[in-house]
């Protein structure tokens, strides 16, 4: 794949840099909330909070819904996938239940934003299917599926039969399908909700960073070039918080990577087949994900993760890891052999050990909120904290972000030991699937 894997796009391949940039903050300024991270959650506060009445700033280092948001595989999803055994010991069936509907709330979120603020965002409410590319992932795939049913999500187990009466491609032997949620342009999606955002009269300020706070019944925000002055912080920066000093033992930065193909042509689709174009994943220890777009291309991600050192953020090409996605890629639909590659490209994830959200407030004051740790599992969710924050900001009490905010995530090892573990771990899982694909290209 040398020759693809020189098509890097930094921003991802959903999104360009909006053509009416927001300027960059200059001077001190005053405010009810100032937002730090513009993705689904603080566009989502911003506008929930705006509808109460509130003066809301939103700093961007980049432009609205340039990272995770955007650079996604674009599938909105409930519990489904969840990692299970991460969780459900520690916290008890109850919790998990609500924890588990928090996931399938998101889904309902999103769905009622795109008809809120009219954004054709591609969903193609398809339902989403969990399927294995090996008899040996069946257990897996039906133990968890046990699980889904004590958790309160319904799934249907399809078979091989089943699954090639859907069209589904042969490499996916059998599969759990729930019917909620799909597949969507993530891009567009954030979009939208900068330009309602806008529209409402939130105050966005893009090259924006934010530098550091200062605690206090009024929060100062520094930026390069200003500060913001409110009662009220909100950090809704995801990955990228523990470069502000917090949760740096709660969550770290993964690396997740995703290539999409040049669009495929009228044979290509038909030898392809999958009309009902469900988002597929696998029951990888590192999942593939595999989906079609509105475009007719096809986006395959994940693979392979890598944890940076010291939980830094750098945006540089993982030629390693578009190779994987490659050979990915021919493995699973062979009948697409040689297909040229469009875009590559990189972004991270906000990881916690069990894999939960990571909400919560601190200060003396009580007045620098944040959300983190969407796990890959953000589209639905993300948006949903972020209005749950802003309700709770303006006096709302809700019982499902009580059940986040009192949840105890599990603390990281210490640094260097966190490096060396977490990708000893990574690496490890990496290699397990190696080999199952082996055996089932030997078959």
């Amino acid at each position: 794949m040398s020759t693809e894997t020189r098509i890097y796009r930094a921003l991802g391949g959903w999104v360009e840099a909006p053509d009416d940039p927001r300027p960059e903050l200059d001077g001190e300024i005053n405010a009810d909330v100032v937002i730090a991270g513009a993705g689904l959650a603080g566009l989502c506060a911003a506008l929930e909070l705006t509808r109460q009445g509130m003066e809301v700033v939103v700093l961007e280092r980049g432009f609205a819904g340039c990272g995770a948001s955007s650079r996604n595989a674009g599938y909105l999803a409930g519990g489904q996938g969840l990692k299970y055994d991460r969780f459900l010991k520690t916290v008890g069936m109850e919790k998990a239940k609500r924890i588990v509907e928090f996931y399938e709330e998101g889904v309902r979120f999103a769905e009622a934003r795109f008809k809120e603020h009219d954004i054709d965002c591609d969903y193609h409410q398809s339902g989403l299917i969990r399927a294995g590319i090996h008899p040996s992932q069946e257990t897996a795939v039906r133990k968890d599926m046990r699980l889904e049913a004590e958790l309160g999500l319904s799934a249907e187990f399809l078979d091989q039969a089943a699954m090639r009466s859907r069209g589904i491609p042969p490499a996916f032997l059998f599969g759990s399908y729930v019917a909620s949620g799909g597949t969507l342009n993530p891009g567009k999606y954030v979009l939208g909700l900068r330009r309602a955002a806008l529209e409402a009269g939130v105050t966005l300020h893009e090259n924006t960073p934010l530098l550091s706070y200062e605690d206090g019944p009024i929060v100062k925000a520094r930026t390069p070039r200003g500060c913001v002055n409110a009662p009220v912080l909100m950090l809704t920066t995801n990955a990228y918080t523990p470069g502000l000093g917090l949760l740096d033992d709660q969550v770290v930065p993964l690396r997740l990577s995703a290539i999409e193909t040049e669009p495929l042509s009228d044979e290509q689709l038909a030898a392809l087949g999958w009309p009902g174009r469900e988002g597929i994943t696998t029951p990888h220890w590192i999942m593939e994900s595999h989906r079609l777009t509105a475009r007719n291309t096809l986006v395959v991600t994940t693979k392979r993760l890598r944890y940076p050192y010291g939980s830094r953020t750098p945006e540089a090409p993982e030629q390693k890891q578009y190779q994987a996605l490659y050979t990915a890629l021919q493995d699973r639909f062979p009948m697409l052999k040689g297909i040229a590659i469009r875009h590559c490209w990189s972004g991270y994830i906000s990881y916690a050990n069990d894999g939960l959200p990571v909400v919560g407030v601190t200060a003396e004051n009580r007045n620098v909120y944040y959300s983190a740790g969407c796990c890959g599992h953000g589209v639905g969710t993300q948006g949903l904290v972020g209005y749950l924050l802003a309700r709770h900001i303006g006096g709302f009490t809700n019982p499902m972000l009580a059940t986040l905010m009192d949840h105890v995530t599990p603390a990281m090892l210490p640094k260097p030991l966190r490096w060396c573990t977490l990708n000893l771990a990574l690496n490890a899982a990496g290699r397990l699937d190696d080999r199952l694909n082996r055996k089932v290209r030997s078959i």
